[in-house]
């Protein structure tokens, strides 16, 4: 296992989740493979899982860390929203359970899976403006920067970073695309910084922080597609089944809330979100924002 992959709230996820030999389990969001991990080895030794990922590098690095685990880990290069296509391809019906994590691994944000090709998800160095996670297609972070307007880049910072300086941000962004393309992730967390007046600059992250989020979240259209799974997971889950939802901001969170106490089929297990104790935060600080959410698929009704 890659040694500097660590999995958030596993403990907890194990514990509600609750694997057992036998079972099929779906990882929505693979990323190098931690949850996926604990999953087989507490489903030993019949317990099959199926997991999905977009991102081509982390799906490599995946496949390395689970290769133990032979024809019991099935893992596809696919956005989690193909889960009933995926399923019907397997000839697999129902699962008894679903988790994801959707957070970004640390190897992303620090710099790419592979050296010296970062995508922009972290502006701490210099890198392209990219943020797709999966590189086959669709328009990159730069490319937004482009081609949209000024109000349209403002309703993304506002709606998706929940940016409060959405405007000021946007509207020096347009000014300076006309001199110079926004390219690099050193570009465009100067100009945010500049963009805000420093009485506005947030304490304790980094003043780029949310248009970074924000930005990312439209490129990949990770809201719309989130919405979708969880609309969709509940007819695929056995009754008893748990669907575990790992979420790192608030827009994440309300939707995940929202949808299992509006959706009949689900029992909510976890009322208040469940987050990680002082030990894991010691360990790795980039728990802090993570939060668990859990339901349970009832029985049907005959």
């Amino acid at each position: 296992m890659d040694d500097i992959h660590q999995p958030v709230l596993l403990a907890e996820v194990l514990h509600w989740l609750a694997p057992v030999s036998g079972g099929i389990y779906v990882d929505g969001n693979l990323g190098l493979g931690g949850h996926a991990a604990a999953v087989l080895e507490h489903s030993a030794p019949a317990g099959r899982l199926i997991g999905f990922d977009w991102d081509e590098e982390a799906l490599v690095r995946a496949r390395r860390n689970l290769a133990r685990f032979g024809a019991r880990a099935l893992l596809l290069q696919r956005n989690f929203i193909e889960l009933e296509a995926s399923l019907a391809e397997l000839a697999v019906d129902r699962i008894d359970g679903l988790v994801l994590d959707l957070g970004l691994s640390s190897l992303q944000l620090d710099g790419g899976l592979t050296a010296g090709e970062g995508r922009g998800f972290s502006f701490r160095g210099s890198e392209p403006l990219d943020m797709r996670m999966d590189r086959r297609g669709g328009l990159t972070a730069a490319d937004l920067l482009r081609d949209l307007s000024a109000a349209e880049l403002a309703d993304i910072f506002y709606y998706y970073g929940e940016e409060r300086q959405a405007r000021p941000i946007a509207g020096l962004i347009v000014e300076r695309r006309r001199h110079e393309p926004i390219l690099t992730t050193a570009q465009l967390a100067a100009l945010v910084g500049e963009a805000v007046p420093r009485r506005f600059h947030p304490r304790n992250i980094h003043v780029a922080t949310r248009v970074f989020q924000a930005l990312r979240i439209a490129v990949n259209h990770e809201l719309e597609n989130l919405a979708a799974i969880l609309a969709m997971t509940p007819s695929r889950l056995r009754p008893g089944a748990r669907f575990c939802v790992i979420t790192f901001h608030s827009l994440e969170d309300r939707l995940v809330k929202r949808a299992f106490r509006d959706d009949s089929r689900l029992r909510v297990l976890t009322p208040r979100p469940i987050t990680p104790g002082a030990a894991e935060l010691r360990r790795n600080p980039r728990s802090r924002s993570a939060k668990l959410r859990v339901a349970e698929r009832r029985e049907e009704q005959a």
